[in-house]
């Protein structure tokens, strides 16, 4: 075990709180390593699981009452975090919906506001020395309270196995359930966005993903032989109804993601590049964001000026990225969210979709801010917007650079 003598003092810090086997074991690691109070926050972030037993866990290793903390964040996490990175179409390297990612910061912002109520001078996360959780956590903590003391076990004890960690619960009186006792066959992250499932058996990114493993989401193959048709309705880059029906944002992630999962929509099968600098091969399931990603464009296709569309397109990578990497509480990111809000101010409609075997298509979308105009583009014969004559000019004036590059290109030849 560590030593004592070398770390620093704390009197009270609060745990992100599970309830499952490691997090109790940190639990009483803290209490026996630095000898501290500890408070635990467990956050409801729609992760389907109920979190009740997690505050009589807490109790049964001995937290106060007045010390244990459970809260219910889904509409926060929605409308926060979820919908303004949906605005920018977030994704990163071009494909992971950032389900987990987008989760921590509103995590350890919470954590932070429970330190300063409760007067702790630390806080605690179960996230392991390899992985982007312990960067996402930890640059929130200090973005907010530069002065705490953060505590990331994984990083100093020396529970480096699952027998380990069993014999340290057995001598602690840690209750062990009986499917905890081996080792898990993969990890699994889940919330209201997304599930994500990494490690063990799913390592080798040569292999495919086992049946099993997913959770969220029906087989493709297995899903209704007939399309599902719906309708989601925009104000202003948010979603805010579905089938005309108007919901809260966590109530409409939730009816999407069941759209999602009987569709068999959301799944990916993706190697990314951590962080802190090795690849990793995960399985997410993100149904609803999927559909959500896909309306979102869809209304955009017709109320963005092609300007502010490309734009958005060339920033996007940068801003999922931010997110990725936890710096969601920075001036750059703030910066690129104020200029992809200013351009969701006539993003605003409603767009239907076709949901059929693992496939999202747009096929409708209308807006009272369309930019759309058909006479434009239509090949009638008879439309007065456009003189096809315009045309020509347009072409030579882009074409002016091209011509003088040709003709250099044509003198070096002759010479």
């Amino acid at each position: 075990m560590a030593d004592n003598k070398s770390k620093k003092t704390v009197k009270k810090v609060v745990l992100a709180y599970s309830g499952g086997l490691d997090t109790s074991i940190i639990l009483k690691w803290l209490q026996s390593t630095y000898g501290c109070e500890v408070v635990t926050f467990t956050a409801d972030l729609g992760q389907g699981e109920e979190l009740e037993p997690a505050r009589q866990k807490a109790l049964l290793l001995g937290i106060k009452k007045e010390n244990i903390f459970v809260e219910d964040l889904r509409e926060e996490f929605v409308r926060d975090y979820v919908f303004p990175m949906f605005r920018a179409n977030a994704l990163y390297e071009g494909q992971y919906l950032l389900g987990t990612s987008i989760a921590r910061p509103l995590i350890a912002k919470k954590q932070i506001e429970i330190a300063e109520k409760v007067g702790a001078d630390a806080v605690a996360h179960g996230a392991t020395g390899k992985g982007n959780d312990q960067v996402r956590f930890e640059l929130t903590y200090y973005a907010l309270k530069p002065d705490v003391t953060v505590i990331a076990p994984w990083r100093e004890w020396d529970l480096t196995s699952r027998g380990k960690l069993i014999e340290f619960a057995e001598k602690h009186q840690i209750p062990i359930a009986k499917d905890k006792r081996g080792e898990a066959p993969f990890s699994v992250d889940s919330n209201l966005l997304h599930t994500s499932s990494e490690g063990k058996l799913l390592e080798d990114p040569s292999q495919d993903v086992p049946d099993y493993v997913f959770s969220r989401t029906v087989d493709p193959e297995k899903a209704p032989d007939k399309p599902t048709y719906i309708t989601v309705d925009f104000e202003r880059g948010d979603a805010v109804a579905v089938d005309g029906k108007k919901v809260s944002p966590a109530a409409l992630l939730k009816q999407l993601n069941e759209f999602g999962r009987a569709n068999g929509i959301g799944r990916l099968d993706l190697v990314e590049n951590r962080f802190v600098g090795m690849k990793s091969r995960g399985m997410y399931e993100t149904p609803g964001g999927t559909i959500l990603l896909a309306a979102h464009r869809g209304i955009e296709s017709i109320t963005l000026d092609r300007g502010a569309a490309h734009l958005k397109d060339e920033l996007m990578p940068k801003y999922a990225e931010l997110v990725y990497y936890g710096f969601w509480f920075v001036p750059e990111r703030e910066m690129l969210q104020a200029a992809i809000d200013k351009s969701q101010e006539f993003v605003t409609g409603r767009v239907k979709l076709k949901l059929y075997k693992g496939n999202t298509t747009v096929v409708g979308r209308e807006s009272k801010y369309s930019l759309y105009d058909q006479e434009l583009v239509t090949f009638e014969e008879g439309a007065v917007a456009y003189d096809h004559r315009d045309a020509e000019g347009f072409i030579k004036l882009n074409a002016l650079r091209l011509r003088t590059l040709g003709q250099r290109r044509r003198k070096l030849k002759l010479d």
